[in-house]
């Protein structure tokens, strides 16, 4: 009998301490779901993402744990003692850790940026160094002014500021290199059109480096030289009876030449063309003459392209039909 009634105390004992487990952890829950809460909403509403994500991990920890606490508050105390115990241990964690969050909700902007102070900074560090990477140097310098002015770190800002200019200035460097090595590039072409708007591209995109001064000048001085050497050529073929090189040099110089510059060479000209003419019908004749037919077929094509009005075009048109025929019949 006496055994029965201990055993009969025993569980009733364990009853209670049960209940007494089950109403704490419904006020511990209760309180940190209740914290929790409040404070994701408190960051959401105010765009505070690091109060935002500790009223989440809570609210998360509170659903996770909450659980298993209470089913193993209400199961056997012999069985599930060293758990329960375990779990209180960890609630009690829970609490104190419910208590900081809530501590640090009420905390004003200023108090949390000094608790998070050299967080911040290091983020701000490492935010500085991927501008710097991505070559955004402007954003660089914003973020350099905030670590002077809104943490007080000015010797580190003034380190990063000089970092910034430095590498700023590199990367122009090299990139006003590249352009005026382009824009060389096209004198050489003598594309003196895309040289010009190159030239001026690059005037704006580098306003303020000593290397771009005169890029213009740089083409029309090359320009000028190239129209220089151009004329010299020319007179040299036409004075040494080079008709063919003449001509050819003269179609180019053309395209440089103003009404009032050509107006000097015009007679000299003629008689380049003349020559040039008369050179290329004594070829075409001849050519016929010895039957190489490709040869007088190409040669006649030239003098009806260039000459179109001349009675020596006339002359080839009514041949070259014939010509034309014994080419091809020599490729067949």
């Amino acid at each position: 009998m006496t055994t029965l009634q201990d055993s009969q105390a025993e569980t009733s004992n364990s009853t209670t301490r049960g209940g007494e487990i089950v109403n704490r952890l419904v006020a511990i829950y209760g309180v940190a779901a209740v914290v929790a809460v409040a404070l994701a909403g408190y960051g959401y509403s105010t765009g505070n993402g690091g109060v935002l994500a500790l009223g989440g991990l809570a609210v998360v920890l509170v659903l996770a744990v909450a659980p298993i606490s209470f089913a193993a508050a209400g199961g056997n105390r012999a069985e599930t003692g060293p758990a329960v115990d375990l779990l209180v241990g960890e609630i009690r964690e829970l609490r104190r850790s419910v208590d900081r969050l809530r501590e640090y909700q009420s905390l004003s902007d200023d108090a949390r940026r000094v608790l998070n102070r050299a967080r911040e900074r290091e983020l701000l560090i490492r935010a500085i160094e991927e501008d710097i990477a991505a070559e955004d140097w402007d954003a660089a310098i914003v973020l350099c002014g905030e670590l002077a002015e809104r943490f007080g770190y000015r010797e580190d800002s003034e380190q990063f500021r000089s970092r910034v200019e430095q590498a700023r200035s590199a990367t122009r460097d090299r990139n006003v290199g590249a352009a005026v090595a382009a824009l060389d590039g096209l004198i050489v072409q003598r594309r003196w059109d895309h040289a010009m708007n190159h030239a001026a591209s690059v005037q704006r995109l580098y306003p303020d480096s000593p290397r771009i001064h005169g890029l213009h000048q740089r083409v029309e001085n090359a320009r000028e030289r190239y129209k220089t050497d151009l004329e010299r050529r020319f007179l040299h073929a036409a004075q040494g009876e080079s008709a063919d090189e003449a001509l050819v040099l003269l179609k180019e110089l053309d395209a440089y030449l103003t009404e009032a510059e050509a107006e000097p060479y015009r007679e000299l000209a003629r008689g380049v063309i003349g020559k040039a003419r008369e050179n290329l019908g004594a070829s075409f004749k001849l050519a016929v003459r010895d039957r190489r037919w490709r040869d007088a077929a190409g040669l006649g094509e030239r003098i009806i392209a260039e000459f179109p009005n001349s009675r020596m075009a006339e002359e080839v048109r009514s041949m070259i039909d014939g010509v034309r025929q014994r080419a091809a019949s020599l490729t067949a």
